[in-house]
C-alpha cells in the first residue's frame, strides 16, 4: 500500500544528515582496521612506512644505488604539496620517466613510483588525473600481482583518479578496468584487505557522472556483484571495512537499476536482509561498536531499494526470516537519540517491507512490536509519518488487524496526532483513522468515547482542501450516529 520509491543517494551520499556518517566512516576506518593491519588508509589512502619496511622484506630488489633511492622517496614526499603536483607535471618526460620506473624490472623502484602516483592521485587539480593516464593501462595490469600492499596502492590511486575526469573514467573502462577488478577480487577473495580496496575502487567509479548508464550494466554483467555479496559476512578479526566498502557498491547498483531484477535472482536481498537480521540482534543485545551503524546505513538502503523493486509473490521467499522486522525495530530504538537520520531510514525500510505483505504485519503484531511503534509517534524528523504509512499499512491488510490495532492504544494515539500541527500527520491519521472505525462498530464506538467527534469537527471547521472533507466524511458517514456515547457535552 504505502511502499515507497527506492532511495537513490548518489555522488555525494548528500542530504538527511547521512552525510555525516559518511564523514565518521572515514574518522573510524583507523579503529576500525587497526587491530587487523599495521598500516592505514585513512582519507588519502597513504600507506606508512611500516608496509615499506615490508614490502621490502618480501622482495629481493636489486641495488639500486643510496642517491637514486633517495631520491625517488623524496619526489614521493614532495609531491604531497599540491603545488608540487603541479610542477612535476608539468616538467617534459617527468610522466614517461615515472612510467619507466613503475614499469621497469626492480621491485623498489616500481614501489617507489607507484608511490609518486598515489601522491599524484590525491591532487586537488582536476588538471593532475588525466596527466596520470599514462600509467593506468599498467595500474590495471599490477592488480594480479602477487604482492598485496602494492596491488593495494594500484587500487586506491585507481580509485583516487577514476571520478576527477571523465577522460579518465572513459579510459579506464575501455582499458578493462571492470574485468580486471573482478579478477582481483576472485584472486584475492580471502585476502579482505585487497578486497577493501576493490570495494573502494568500485563505489568511486558508481558514483561517477553516467555511471547508471555505462558503468552499471557492465557491473552487473560481471561477477562482481557475488563477489560482493559474498564479502557482506564481517570477519570479526579483521573488521568491517570490507564489508562497509562493498555495501556502499550494492546500495549505488540497487538505487540506479530499474527493476534490480539481476540482484534479486542472485539473492541479494536475501543476503542482505540476513545480515541486517545480524546487526540488529548484535544492537539489541548492546553492541556499540560504531562501525555497526556504518554498515547498518548502506545494508538498509540495499534492503529498501531491493524491497520496492521485489514482486509481491516472491518477497517472503526473498526476504527469508520474519524477525527482519525484529530487527528493523531493534534498529530504531537504538539509533532514535544518536541518529535521527538513520532510525528515518530504518522505518522507511519497514514500511516498504509491510507494504504489501500480510506476513510480515501480521508478525509486527504477533511479536508485539506494534506498541513501540506506537509511542515514536511524538517524534518527528519524517519519523512519525513513516510510522503512521506502517501502521495504515496493518490496517489495511484485515479488518481483524484494526481490531488489534485498537487494543494496542492506536486510537488514543490518534487523538493526539490529530491535534498536531504537521499537517501530513493530520492527513496520515484521517486515513488510518478511516480504515479503523469501518474495520468495526466497536472501533467507531470506542473513537466516540475517546472525545473524538470534536477533534473531527475543529478539524472539519478550521481544516483546509482535503483534510476538511476527510474529516466531515467520516462525521457524516461513520461517526455521528454513535453521538450518544460522546464524553463530550
Amino acid at each position: 500500500m504505502w511502499r515507497l520509491n527506492k532511495v537513490r543517494h548518489k555522488a555525494g551520499r548528500q542530504g538527511d544528515g547521512l552525510e555525516e556518517l559518511r564523514l565518521k566512516r572515514r574518522e573510524h576506518e583507523r579503529a576500525l582496521r587497526q587491530a587487523r593491519r599495521d598500516r592505514q588508509l585513512v582519507s588519502k589512502r597513504l600507506l606508512l612506512s611500516e608496509d615499506e619496511e615490508q614490502f621490502n622484506k618480501m622482495t629481493n630488489p636489486t641495488n639500486l644505488g643510496p642517491e637514486k633511492e633517495t631520491n625517488l622517496k623524496a619526489l614521493s614526499k614532495a609531491l604531497r604539496d599540491p603545488s608540487a603536483q603541479l610542477t612535476f607535471i608539468k616538467q617534459e618526460n617527468s610522466m614517461h620517466l615515472l612510467v619507466g620506473l613503475l614499469t621497469g624490472s626492480d621491485a623498489q623502484c616500481r614501489l617507489q613510483a607507484v608511490r609518486c602516483l598515489h601522491e599524484l592521485s590525491h591532487s586537488p587539480h582536476k588538471n593532475v588525473a588525466p596527466a596520470c593516464l599514462p600509467a593506468t593501462s599498467y595500474l590495471l595490469t599490477y592488480l594480479s600481482g602477487p604482492s598485496t600492499k602494492f596491488t593495494e596502492l594500484c587500487l586506491y590511486t585507481l580509485g583516487n583518479i577514476c571520478p576527477d575526469s571523465d577522460v579518465v573514467k572513459e579510459k579506464l573502462l575501455a582499458q578493462g578496468i571492470i574485468p580486471a577488478l573482478t579478477s582481483c577480487m576472485e584472486n584475492q577473495r580471502h585476502n579482505l584487505a585487497v578486497v577493501e580496496a576493490v570495494g573502494f575502487t568500485l563505489s568511486q567509479l558508481l558514483q561517477t557522472k553516467d555511471a547508471a548508464e555505462k558503468i552499471i550494466p557492465m557491473v552487473l554483467a560481471s561477477r562482481l556483484p557475488s563477489h560482493l555479496l559474498s564479502v557482506l559476512t564481517p570477519d570479526p578479526k579483521f573488521g568491517l571495512a570490507p564489508a562497509i566498502e562493498c555495501a556502499w557498491c550494492l546500495h549505488y547498483l540497487t538505487c540506479s537499476s530499474e527493476d534490480n531484477r539481476e540482484l534479486l535472482s542472485g539473492g541479494a536481498l536475501l543476503q542482505c536482509s540476513s545480515l541486517l537480521v545480524s546487526l540488529g540482534r548484535a544492537v539489541a543485545e548492546g553492541n556499540k561498536d560504531e562501525g555497526i551503524e556504518l554498515l547498518v546505513c548502506p545494508v538498509l538502503r540495499c534492503v529498501g531499494n531491493l524491497l520496492s523493486s521485489c514482486p509481491v509473490e516472491d518477497l517472503s521467499t526473498q526476504v527469508g526470516d520474519v524477525h527482519l522486522v525484529v530487527a528493523l525495530c531493534a534498529l530504531v530504538q537504538a539509533y532514535l537519540h544518536t541518529r535521527p537520520a538513520l532510525a528515518r531510514e530504518t522505518v522507511w525500510v519497514l514500511n516498504n517491507l509491510t507494504a504489501h505483505s500480510n506476513e510480515f504485519c501480521s508478525a509486527l503484531l504477533t511479536l508485539n512490536l506494534v506498541p513501540g511503534l506506537i509511542q515514536l509517534l511524538p517524534f518527528s524528523q519524517g519519523i512519525n509519518t513513516m510510522i503512521l504509512r506502517i501502521l495504515a499499512n496493518i490496517a489495511h491488510k484485515k479488518k481483524e488487524f484494526c481490531v488489534q490495532l485498537t487494543q494496542l492504544g492506536l486510537l488514543s494515539a490518534l487523538c493526539a496526532t490529530l491535534k498536531m500541527m504537521d499537517q501530513e500527520m493530520v492527513t496520515l491519521s484521517l486515513d488510518v483513522l478511516f480504515m479503523l472505525v469501518v474495520s468495526s462498530p466497536q472501533v467507531a464506538e470506542e473513537f466516540v468515547k475517546q472525545g473524538g467527534l470534536s477533534l473531527l469537527e475543529a478539524i472539519q471547521y478550521n481544516g483546509e482542501g482535503e483534510r476538511r472533507r476527510r474529516a466531515t466524511y467520516l462525521l457524516e458517514q461513520h461517526l455521528l450516529s454513535y453521538q450518544q456515547y460522546s464524553t463530550i457535552t
